[in-house]
């Protein structure tokens, strides 16, 4: 009774195609957003706001960039990781060659660079496509991974081969460097998540959203119908290269503070895949709720054993981890295959027609 809509009557074409019709679940995210702004960053310790909130928000809005790509366009990816390192280093390079810049701009000039990069190895997508295109994308993983080691540029020939996030202040709070605090870093990560993630849901509910589900559902009858593959592929990658750059110049910049191109490697391409399969393909909320499950999981099954009292040592409570892990990504993928958006929607549509579900 307390979730539907009817009497909420629609008189305009604007209410009608609004992002969230129903207004409990206008609601809903109202207070999720209050919660994360106002209760959350304040309740919480530098623990959590470090090692597990800001990872959670970087991570999130990476997996929004490979879900547009994988989710809604149907380009398999395996080169997350290599398209954030370019977000990385590109904001790395632009800071120390021109400090005064604003900081908001370069993260948002690194995800242009990014998007060019994406666009150039997303060529490929114009003749192969599923697995002969994961392929080609893993080998962009590896060579820009490859190029940036190499080439002492990319690093300012850094004797450490490491990048380093420079201190640099917005409005007059620092936001990046050793002083920045984990609160503040929170915030940053936290609106450009809210902002992008916003923005996705828009992109997709529009003209570009419904050509690249044409394109993944069936590219000949897309074609047929007017849309241009060359445009509506390269325009997926660039979108989804473009989240991702974004999220990685947040990996080093308001997260890790310094890194090698280890960081960024396959390990991360197949993190981000898997909080999108298990999430829901096509779906940002899905994507949201993936990284969640692959981020805060594994933390939960670490403390769960000395919770409860029970002693194990460390190098087995790791094993034990990672077993649990994976039988539970496994578990989800039988029951169901369409990700955790799926049992959101599902336990929506039992609200909606209670206290007679069926």
């Amino acid at each position: 009774m307390f979730y539907r809509e009817a009497g909420q009557f629609k008189t305009k074409y604007q209410a009608d195609q609004a992002i969230f019709p129903i207004l409990q679940d206008r609601w809903f995210i109202c207070l999720v957003v209050v919660l994360a702004y106002f209760v959350v960053p304040f309740i919480s310790d530098e623990y959590w706001l470090q090692a597990i909130l800001i990872q959670f928000l970087i991570f999130s809005l990476a997996a929004i960039g490979l879900n547009i790509l994988t989710g809604y366009a149907g380009q398999v990816s395996l080169g997350t990781g290599a398209f954030m390192a370019v977000g990385a280093y590109a904001t790395y390079k632009i800071t120390t060659v021109f400090p005064d810049i604003n900081i908001v701009i370069v993260f948002l000039m690194s995800g242009v660079i990014s998007a060019m990069v994406g666009s150039l190895f997303g060529l490929p997508s114009l003749r192969i496509k599923g697995f002969y295109l994961a392929v080609a994308t893993l080998a962009a993983q590896f060579f820009i991974l490859w190029l940036f080691n190499k080439v002492g540029w990319f690093y300012n020939d850094n004797p450490s081969g490491t990048i380093t996030a420079p201190p640099r202040e917005l409005f007059g709070i620092m936001i990046t460097g050793p002083e920045a605090t984990a609160q503040t870093r929170y915030f940053v990560c936290l609106t450009f998540l809210c902002v992008f993630g916003l923005a996705a849901k828009n992109l997709v509910r529009g003209h570009i959203g419904r050509s690249w589900m044409a394109i993944r559902d069936m590219d000949i009858a897309a074609e047929i119908i007017g849309i241009v593959p060359l445009k509506t592929k390269l325009l997926a990658f660039a979108i989804s290269s473009f989240y991702c750059g974004v999220a990685g110049a947040l990996f080093i910049f308001c997260w890790l503070g310094s890194a090698e191109t280890e960081a960024f490697d396959i390990f991360v391409s197949f993190q981000v895949l898997f909080m999108i399969i298990i999430g829901g393909l096509g779906s940002i909320l899905g994507s949201i709720l993936g990284a969640a499950f692959i981020t805060l999981l594994p933390i939960f099954l670490t403390n769960f054993p000395p919770m409860i009292g029970l002693p194990i040592s460390i190098d087995l409570a790791k094993h034990l981890e990672e077993i649990i892990f994976g039988g539970l990504i496994v578990f989800f993928l039988i029951v169901e295959p369409h990700g955790l958006a799926r049992l959101w929607q599902i336990v929506k549509e039992k609200l909606r027609r209670w206290p007679f579900p069926y």
